[in-house]
């Protein structure tokens, strides 16, 4: 599992009654009192001994208390810290495995077996399940050109990796002459010469699609032009999610607005899909707690990931996404589990 450096350093004590604090409110999802912990923690600590450490701990940001008098509650500082260090992933029970691996034993196509993995994932976890599909190949833009047609059409000529050409007729919003047009192809040819075709559309929906005052002719007419070439083909579906709707069960995302941007981050994809590519690069398990994700949307969620592939490399990445409060102990070893399974049944002997 990926862990952060935490500076912080606290005493036995202190970790004891902290790592009980969270496991009671993943459990109940009530603020927790100190009675309550004095109850849990099995040491011999006074309530007043264990309200003392817990004012400690909310001194150092890693709980805090939702109401004057309530209990307390951790924050994502005290997630992570609980994570880090004190957390110890449980292992998915025999028959648990076993069921998990049966799905996986059937002969099926790639994609079935990636939404397999996904409606496993929203099963056993009742949270929301995410698996990227595979990026088996770079899609490399190595050249593009321009050439006026009659009636208002223009023929886009792409040269892809290394010998693959591509021809597309496109539709612009005015007639352009051909010293416009080799002027745009060189525009974009030096921006995106070598880049994956993923890459040409997120940058071009991120950045270059906004209108902006200081466009000049050139720029404005490159953009016509790879928007409806890169952004006009049929999107491919990047990731498949299952279970999303189980989120509708939990408190602590019944915030009607917070549950609208969340269901919309889930049809569009692209945030999520900007999330697993980020995990893509990274080995091990990747937890997302909150805002650490640094998508606003998922600012009451985590994200727990792993990669799946083969012993050659990565092919994708997989997860779980549900609201902080989660059974981290276990949806670590779901995602730990899963994506090996599904990397297996992918690259059969």
């Amino acid at each position: 599992m990926a862990r952060s450096k935490s500076p912080l350093v606290l005493n036995e004590r202190s970790q004891h009654l902290l790592k009980a604090m969270v496991e009671c409110y993943i459990r109940d999802g009530e603020p927790v009192g100190s009675r309550t912990l004095s109850r849990e923690c099995q040491l011999d600590l006074s309530p007043a001994t264990i309200r003392n450490v817990m004012a400690d701990l909310e001194e150092l940001g890693l709980v805090f208390s939702p109401h004057t008098s309530a209990g307390r509650v951790p924050t994502v500082k005290g997630y992570r810290f609980f994570i880090d260090a004190l957390l110890r992933p449980k292992r998915l029970g025999a028959n648990t495995i076993r069921e998990l691996a049966a799905q996986f034993e059937v002969e099926a196509e790639p994609s079935a077996l990636l939404a397999t993995a996904s409606q496993l994932l929203s099963e056993i976890s009742r949270f929301a399940g995410v698996v990227m599909l595979p990026r088996h190949e770079c899609r490399a833009l190595r050249q593009v050109e321009f050439l006026p047609l009659s009636e208002n059409r223009v023929l886009a000529i792409l040269v892809v990796n290394e010998h693959e050409v591509q021809n597309r007729i496109i539709y612009p919003s005015r007639p352009y002459s051909a010293s416009e047009l080799q002027q745009a192809a060189n525009y974009l040819n030096a921006i995106f010469k070598g880049k994956d075709f993923y890459e040409v559309r997120e940058r071009l929906l991120a950045e270059m699609s906004e209108v902006r005052e200081d466009m000049d002719r050139i720029m404005g007419t490159a953009v016509e032009m790879a928007k409806q070439v890169f952004l006009s083909e049929k999107e491919v579906e990047d990731c498949v999610v299952a279970g999303q709707t189980n989120l509708l069960d939990y408190m602590d995302l019944s915030d009607k607005e917070r549950l609208r941007l969340l269901f919309n981050a889930f049809n569009e994809k692209q945030d999520i899909l900007h999330l697993l590519d980020q995990c893509l690069h990274a080995g091990g398990i990747q937890i997302f707690i909150g805002e650490e994700s640094g998508y606003q949307v998922f600012d009451d969620c985590s994200v727990v990931t792993a990669r799946y592939g083969s012993s050659e490399g990565a092919l994708g990445v997989l997860g779980v996404i549900g609201p902080t409060r989660m059974d981290y102990e276990r949806v670590i070893s779901l995602v730990d589990v899963t994506a090996r399974l599904l990397g297996a049944a992918l690259n059969p002997r």
